[in-house]
C-alpha cells in the first residue's frame, strides 16, 4: 500500500509580508503517492506535491501551471517563516525556495531542511542566476532559474532527483512555456509600489531590487529587471525604478 502523501491547495492567497490577511492556514487533504505509470498515461509528477517558497504571485502562478501541466499539487508558502510552519505537519516531495525572500535568505531555509533531512526534493530558485552557487552550497540538490523553464524542462529537473520508481520519459513539446496570470503581475508590482512608499535602508533596498527584478525575468520586461538591477547596486537608481513599476501598473489598470 503506497505511503499517502500530504497533497493540498496554496498555503497563502497572494504577496503580502508576514502576518497579512493573505496568510492562511495550511488544510490536509490526503492523495496516494507513486501514480505516475506511463501505462495508465498519468502525468509525469502525478502523485506528487510540490511546496513552492515565493513572495511572487506571478512567479508563483507560472509554478502553479507548470505543476499543473506536469500531474503535481502545488502548496505554497510566502515567507520562511510560513514554509517552517508547514514543513513541521506536512511532507512534501519537492520543495522549491526561492532565495530572496521577505524575512531573510531563501539558502538558509535550504539549509535547514537539508540539515533536518525531511526526504524531500529540494531545489533552490532565483532570477540571478549567481544564485546557484548559493543554493547548492546550502544542499540544494538542482536550481531552477528565472524566467522559468519550460515545462518539459522543469519535469526532467525534478525527475532527475526522485527515486526510479518515478521516472518516466518526459518529451520536449514546442511551445511548452507557461504564461502566468497578469493580475498576479499587477499585484506583485503594487506590492513593489508599497514597499517604494517606505523609503527601504540597504537592505530593504536589496530585497525591493531582486523582487523585482525576479519579476520582471518571469514577466520577460528587460528594462524593469535592468533598472532592478541598477538598485541593487546604487540608492540612486530608486527613482527611475518607481517610475517604470508605476508605469507598467498603470498600463495594465488600463484595460
Amino acid at each position: 500500500m503506497p505511503t499517502p502523501s500530504l497533497l493540498c491547495d496554496s498555503l497563502t492567497g497572494g504577496a503580502g509580508p508576514p502576518g497579512s490577511r493573505h496568510a492562511t492556514l495550511p488544510q490536509p487533504c490526503f492523495l496516494p503517492r507513486g501514480m505516475a505509470s506511463p501505462d495508465r498515461g498519468a502525468l509525469p509528477l502525478s502523485g506528487l506535491t510540490v511546496l513552492l517558497v515565493e513572495d511572487s504571485r506571478f512567479a508563483a502562478d507560472a509554478m502553479r501551471m507548470m505543476c499543473q501541466r506536469s500531474g503535481a499539487r502545488l502548496r505554497r508558502a510566502e515567507t520562511m517563516e510560513q514554509a517552517r510552519a508547514h514543513l513541521k505537519t506536512y511532507r512534501p516531495d519537492v520543495v522549491i525556495v526561492d532565495l530572496g525572500l521577505p524575512d531573510g535568505r531563501g539558502d538558509q531555509l535550504i539549509r535547514e531542511i537539508a540539515a533536518a533531512r525531511h526526504g524531500a526534493v529540494v531545489l533552490g530558485m532565483s532570477g540571478d542566476p549567481n544564485g546557484r552557487s548559493a543554493a547548492l552550497g546550502a544542499g540544494a540538490v538542482g536550481f531552477v532559474e528565472k524566467p522559468l523553464p519550460g515545462v518539459a524542462a522543469f519535469q526532467r529537473l525534478v525527475l532527475r532527483h526522485l527515486p526510479e520508481r518515478f521516472v518516466i520519459i518526459v518529451e520536449d513539446v514546442a511551445g511548452d512555456a507557461v504564461r502566468a496570470d497578469p493580475l498576479a503581475f499587477q499585484d506583485d508590482l503594487a506590492h513593489a509600489v508599497d514597499l517604494m512608499a517606505v523609503e527601504p535602508d540597504g537592505g530593504q533596498r536589496r530585497y525591493l531590487a531582486g523582487f523585482v527584478g525576479g519579476v520582471a525575468r518571469v514577466a520577460g520586461d528587460s528594462a524593469l529587471a535592468e533598472a532592478a538591477r541598477a538598485l541593487d547596486l546604487e540608492a540612486a537608481a530608486m527613482p527611475r525604478l518607481r517610475r517604470l513599476v508605476t508605469a507598467r501598473l498603470n498600463e495594465g489598470q488600463a484595460f
